[in-house]
């Protein structure tokens, strides 16, 4: 695997060694002890799966503390842009997002420590997405931004994407009251 520090500080992208032959491929998409010598050091208490159909906009999430939690993403089925946001107050990348793209061809899976507001967009009809967390869901530790937000500036690609309604109530940006300190 490599494993690659992106441009806001804390993620990495994680691209598996793939071994294709004409029966399909296999990769390894997880070895804790290769994850700890990149700087991962967590358990991964659960695993989720979402099945979206084209445009389908979901996010920007997050999970306050103490229920914070640090994802592992990755695309089974299909494309999505992924769309990570720095929330923690002090670091040099605040208010900062970055776009990766995940498909079921590159397999490539992303790192996001807590602190972070994440969503995506997917690109393709079901699209498989699969997340493994380091801390259990708790729905009065949710969080989110505005995925729309314009002082954020994120081109999510899409005129009229579907976002569900709880999404389309989340907080703008500026009246976010951050739980996340950069350290």
């Amino acid at each position: 695997m490599k494993f690659t520090p992106l441009e806001l500080p804390g993620l990495l992208l994680i691209e598996p060694r793939q071994f294709s032959d004409e029966r399909g491929y296999f990769f390894e998409s997880y070895q804790q002890e290769l994850f700890a010598k990149n700087g991962i050091h967590c358990s991964f208490v659960q695993d989720n799966q979402s099945l979206s159909k084209k445009n389908v906009l979901r996010g920007l999430h997050f999970q306050a503390p103490p229920y914070e939690q640090g994802k592992l993403v990755r695309v089974i089925k299909g494309a999505a842009l992924d769309v990570i946001v720095d929330i923690r107050k002090g670091s040099p990348a605040y208010g900062k997002h970055l776009t990766v793209l995940l498909n079921e061809d590159n397999h490539s899976m992303l790192w996001i420590p807590p602190g972070f507001a994440h969503g995506f967009l997917s690109l393709a009809n079901d699209t498989i997405f699969y997340y493994k967390c380091t801390n259990y869901y708790n729905r009065e530790s949710e969080g989110g931004i505005l995925w729309s937000d314009k002082d954020l500036e994120i081109n999510w690609q899409a005129e009229n994407p579907i976002v569900s309604d709880k999404d389309l109530q989340l907080t703008a940006f500026k009246k976010l009251n951050t739980p996340f300190v950069y350290a």
